[in-house]
């Protein structure tokens, strides 16, 4: 057999580190590409739709920004379609992730462009803010409700790729179902508690926890429709939390030592939902943001989530009847509550 000489053993060993090159960018393109769509490390985060056909995975960032998105919308009294028009284009535009870079100057959830009047670099890059401005653009768009989802998306944010919306419709449907409570323990997390949380600009700030970050997270997401009273459960001194009030526009949280009780009435159900559709909003609310707040438990309608369990369910701990549950909060003694872990 002929030996092979030096120039052909070179050319070989070049061709193998070619190949390899080769493989090592697409493995490293495939991995860019999972984490720009979320679809990279461990989910965190699972809805189910009702008859549990169909899910969606995310991770808990993802559930946070999520949860602001169908906050700002059912605080502008909006139907749920408007919320999943929101979602899917938030999914299209970021992955559900608050960047802080793309195309030309476009920022946040929604990609959207200060030099085009959306906002400043810090308003767009604030989710709360970024969602609002979207809906008052869709509210613009005559008869959204009846369009395609891609259209009417399209219709605000005006893409370059125009279809591109249509195929998140499914997962943000489900979503928003769940966020928005027309569906009933169908959002669930696996509650493992984080210390920081990533800033648009990519940097890391440390996450307040305990009651008094649920309060102020609450009072972000909800600020302008909700009027939550928060029943404190641990404490029987009401003046110190009276004394710092929040404005009459934002909701107001008096809570214990960690545990917080959200009554759910006919006065909270806000843009013509019902009180069990209101409660289901807030109790799946404080799960998508349970491990950003160290939330441990949520509670409502005799069903109950608990940060740490492996099956992840709502667990069944007393009557689910919606009936019950109404006139429980109308009672003044039904409502979401909250366990933090501090």
């Amino acid at each position: 057999m002929p030996k092979q000489s030096p120039s052909s053993k070179r050319r070989g060993r070049l061709l193998r580190f070619g190949a390899a090159c080769v493989v090592l960018s697409a493995v490293a393109g495939y991995v860019v590409v999972q984490y720009v769509a979320g679809g990279t490390g461990d989910p965190g985060c699972r809805v189910v739709s009702a008859d549990g056909t169909a899910a969606y995975e995310f991770t808990p960032e993802q559930a946070v920004n999520a949860a602001t998105i169908a906050a700002v919308g059912t605080d502008r009294a909006l139907p749920e379609r408007a919320v999943a028009i929101a979602l899917a284009t938030a999914i299209q535009e970021s992955a559900l992730r608050n960047l802080a870079h793309g195309d030309r100057d476009s920022l946040g959830l929604f990609q959207q462009r200060p030099s085009q009047g959306w906002g400043t670099e810090e308003q767009v890059t604030d989710p709360a803010y970024a969602a609002d401005v979207f809906y008052k653009h869709l509210e613009k768009v005559r008869n959204y409700t009846e369009l395609p989802l891609t259209v009417a998306a399209q219709r605000v944010q005006r893409s370059g790729y125009p279809e591109a919306y249509a195929k998140h419709e499914g997962d943000a449907v489900l979503l928003a179902a769940a966020l928005t409570g027309t569906s009933q323990a169908t959002l669930t997390c696996d509650g493992r508690s984080v210390a920081t949380t990533a800033t648009a600009a990519g940097a890391t700030t440390t996450t307040a926890t305990g009651p008094a970050a649920v309060r102020t997270a609450l009072q972000r997401d909800f600020g302008r429709a909700a009027r939550l009273q928060t029943d404190d459960k641990d404490t029987s001194s009401s003046s110190s939390s009276s004394s710092s009030s929040p404005p009459a526009d934002v909701p107001a949280v008096e809570s214990g030592e960690r545990t917080m009780m959200l009554p759910v009435s006919e006065d909270t159900a806000v843009g013509g939902r019902s009180v069990d559709e209101r409660g289901w909003q807030l109790a799946h609310w404080a799960v998508a943001n349970a491990s950003a707040l160290r939330i441990e438990r949520v509670s409502y309608a005799g069903r109950e989530w608990v940060s740490g369990t492996s099956d992840r369910r709502w667990r069944t701990t007393g009557s689910t009847s919606a009936e019950g549950v109404g006139a429980a909060a109308a009672a003044g003694g039904g409502g979401v509550r909250i366990v933090t872990a501090q």
